[in-house]
């Protein structure tokens, strides 16, 4: 097809598609989904080989959060039976942190519900970092704490953070539908104090939320201007308590073509499967791995995840292999163009979360044919069936007495 033809040379030079060039990746029909992602998958061997990376995420505060996401299970007035409890000690964090790592991963996310850190949470984080990294040799720490006040990144930093997560979620124009406590310009705000402090700044999305095409390819433009070093892509699960419940619109299909479109407009940045792809992607989720090259190892924030052997076992069966410590996760260019970053990550690496309050996230094609020039731009997914039977709330690792799943 012309139109894989050229996104597959235009993601192998760096190159920004069109407009018309990424809607019409999210037309392609089901008959044309295995060319779309064999193309998408070219690229991301180019820039990342068969390597897979994986993350583990720590809650550290989970619940009671006064931001009102519609999306998240934390939020002002959620009726989700999640885990609810307050900080973490940096013991018990580190604790968590080594289950991971011993599970594989080689970045860990550190995340908190809340509108944004007061300083004395940013020198609480601060300790856990230390913890973290005194306890965990080699691996990498990633904060997402909500929205970043003036000098905030740089403590961090200093703590001894690589990177910082605060995904935009959704387009500019439809983000006050999804959340009215905080706006879309605070979110790029935040992203652009931790790039400015020389964190890695990891900036995503969520997908499912009733969004067009239009909405989708607005934010994965944003993050690619934004110039994040990881993009995960997250997927609704439409938590039982919250505003979204109802909203089951992706198909595994859905899922396939979304994160194809974000490795062609993203060719060369770490791509993250993050929250929901259990749920939606479901026996796809081998496949995905030929367009993202990097997910979350075991359980999320307050959902469950499958096994983390699972995970383990899925990456081998497919082919791939799991990125190791000693091992960059992105291309030389860009680890050259970040100068004094993290080794591992350039502008020191990545997150992304699932359903996070105030910090983060937690987690219908077009109509036009493969490689037609003007997709319907407003078109909006089929609604997938509803699998509330794999939406499962945390119950076991941080928080509680039970060992995690990792």
């Amino acid at each position: 097809m012309d139109l894989l033809n050229t996104l597959v040379d235009k993601g192998l030079r760096r190159e920004l598609p069109t407009r018309e060039e990424a809607l019409a990746v999210l037309a392609t029909s089901d008959d044309d989904l295995l060319d779309v992602v064999a193309a998408a998958g070219k690229v991301r061997r180019q820039w990342f080989g068969r390597r897979v990376k994986l993350n583990y995420l720590v809650n550290l505060k989970s619940g009671l959060c006064p931001e009102d996401c519609s999306y998240c299970s934390q939020r002002l007035g959620s009726k989700a039976e999640i885990l609810k409890y307050t900080w973490l000690k940096p013991d018990e964090a580190s604790q968590a942190a080594a289950a991971g790592v011993a599970g594989g991963a080689k970045r860990v996310c550190l995340v908190a519900s809340g509108r944004g850190p007061t300083d004395r949470d940013v020198d609480r984080v601060a300790k856990t970092i230390e913890a973290v990294k005194e306890q965990n040799e080699g691996v990498e720490v990633c904060a997402c704490l909500g929205l970043l006040s003036d000098g905030q990144a740089e403590r961090l930093r200093g703590a001894g953070a690589d990177a910082y997560n605060h995904n935009l979620n959704t387009s500019e124009a439809t983000y006050g539908d999804i959340t009215k406590t905080h706006t879309y310009a605070d979110r790029v705000d935040t992203v652009q104090k931790a790039h400015a402090a020389g964190l890695s700044a990891c900036s995503g999305l969520i997908a499912g939320m009733g969004e067009s095409d239009a909405d989708l390819v607005d934010v994965v433009y944003a993050l690619r201007e934004l110039d994040a070093d990881s993009v995960p892509v997250n997927f609704l699960i439409p938590f039982e308590g919250t505003p979204l419940a109802k909203e089951w619109n992706l198909t595994p299909q859905r899922c396939l073509r979304i994160l194809a479109m974000v490795r062609f407009v993203c060719p060369d940045v770490e791509v993250r499967i993050a929250g929901g792809r259990e749920v939606h992607l479901r026996s796809m989720q081998p496949l995905a791995l030929n367009l993202a090259n990097s997910i979350f190892l075991g359980d999320y924030l307050t959902s469950e995840g499958q096994a983390g052997q699972a995970d383990l076992d899925m990456i081998a069966d497919a082919g791939f292999e799991v990125e190791g410590t000693d091992q960059v996760t992105l291309p030389e260019h860009r680890t050259a163009a970040a100068g004094a970053g993290c080794g591992a990550h350039g502008r020191a690496g990545a997150c992304g979360t699932h359903e996070c309050g105030g910090c983060g996230t937690h987690e219908g094609a077009g109509c036009g044919p493969c490689g037609s020039a003007e997709p319907a731009a407003e078109a909006v997914a089929e609604p997938g069936e509803a699998r509330t039977d794999l939406v499962a709330v945390r119950r076991r690792g941080a928080g509680t007495d039970l060992a995690p799943n990792a």
